[in-house]
């Protein structure tokens, strides 16, 4: 069975939820309850999460050259087993090194099966043709916490923590690997070249390529400190600036629909704004919330939860999009892998290094978050600018 661009779309964008909500989104809902029944901290479950995903960054590298090698199919299926193995560990742990060792399966999963891999696949397939697809799986995708988070939930109600893991578990075998077997072989694809301009980014060796590696890799890294940090410490944060807890929670709950309106807004009428500057504009929303609401006081934490979430959802696919529009489809996969290896461990440090700027200057810290954005919107000034033409085959197509 072959799939065409929309039905790659929806099995990958279906795997995706599930993988998303069975590892990033599972320790918001089962940290306490594991923690209580594992004889350990709270603490300590989130630390072994930590560990998940620094082996996720170490090892996604490798994942990206497997899939520019193998394509996309063999290794999501792969990361399918991968997840489920992890999970049953998860549910099966009695201490805190059966926690542990779980979740360095989990984050081996979660290093070669997530959006990385996804967005190496779908270039192996469509080579730069792929934005469309990209920005597909993302709006798919972007409600795996919205569903995770209530599933997580009631089943833990229902039959404890353990039970959830090997819920999960099966969902991987019995969902997410036939999804990610239904996905079309890669065939061979033909990579451009540009030997007229052999310093340009695409050529791996030039001082070009490198100050664009760089720079990309310090606006994932800095946008994923943020949106990590904002994850963990949001109510807390405006809680501390005089907003309600059920205002706090309110602007939470604006953010998820924010970054789907975002990437349908991407998909739309986005499509025909080259990414580069879809990504400077996204990357200056939060700076600017924080700037509104610093200005405007409490009234404008809503403004703030929306502009923040909007711009998180498109950077989402600029992570996929920038790295093929600059650098071009051959070797997508492992450059991908290497470029996200700085977001990973932001990643991982975020909630505890925000949660220090937060103890210490209270709603100060949005003074560290607006920087770090600002940072990243002048990073995004550094890369190249694209030439029309390039940027006519990086359009998805029609």
């Amino acid at each position: 069975m072959s799939l065409g661009r929309s039905g790659t779309i929806s099995a990958l964008g279906t795997a995706q939820t599930l993988a998303w909500a069975s590892s990033y989104y599972l320790p918001a809902m089962l940290a306490a309850p594991m923690a209580r029944d594992l004889g350990v901290s709270t603490p300590t479950v989130f630390a072994a999460f930590s560990v998940a995903l620094i082996v996720s960054a170490l090892l996604g590298p490798k994942a990206g050259a497997a899939i520019d090698r193998l394509g996309g199919r063999p290794v999501l299926m792969g990361t399918s087993l991968v997840f489920a193995t992890g999970l049953a560990g998860l549910g099966l742990a009695q201490g805190p090194v059966g926690l542990f060792a779980a979740w360095v399966v989990l984050g081996t999963g979660m290093g070669s099966g997530l959006y990385e891999a996804a967005f190496a696949a779908l270039v192996r397939l469509y080579g730069k043709d792929s934005r469309g697809t990209i920005t597909g799986i993302t709006l798919i995708a972007g409600f795996a916490s919205t569903v995770g988070w209530p599933l997580s939930t009631f089943l833990e109600a229902h039959i404890g923590w353990r039970g959830t893991c090997f819920t999960w578990a099966g969902l991987h075998l019995l969902l997410g690997l036939p999804l990610n077997a239904l996905l079309p072989r890669a065939q061979a694809v033909e990579h451009e070249t540009n030997p007229a301009a052999p310093s340009g980014p695409d050529n791996p060796g030039s001082a070009a390529s490198l100050r664009s590696t760089l720079a990309l890799s310090f606006v994932f890294a800095a946008t994923w400190f943020i949106s990590t940090a904002m994850a963990a410490h949001l109510p807390r944060l405006l809680q501390a600036t005089g907003v309600s807890l059920a205002g706090a929670v309110l602007v939470g709950a604006l953010i998820g629909p924010s970054q789907v309106a975002a990437r349908v807004l991407e998909f739309g009428l986005l499509r025909k704004v080259h990414p580069l500057l879809s990504a400077r504009l996204a990357a200056a929303m939060h700076p600017l919330g924080v700037l509104l609401f610093v200005v405007i006081g409490a009234p404008a934490a809503a403004l703030f939860g929306v502009l923040h979430g909007a711009g998180n959802g498109i950077l989402t696919i600029a992570k996929g999009t920038l790295p093929l529009v600059i650098f071009g489809p051959r070797g997508y996969g492992h450059r991908q892998g290497l470029l996200m290896v700085p977001a990973r461990v932001a990643q991982a440090l975020a909630p505890w290094l925000f949660g220090i700027a937060l103890d210490r200057w209270g709603s100060g810290a949005l003074a560290v978050s607006a920087t770090v954005g600002a940072l990243a919107v002048l990073a995004l000034f550094l890369l190249p600018s694209i030439p029309s033409a390039v940027t006519a085959k990086a359009q998805p197509a029609s």
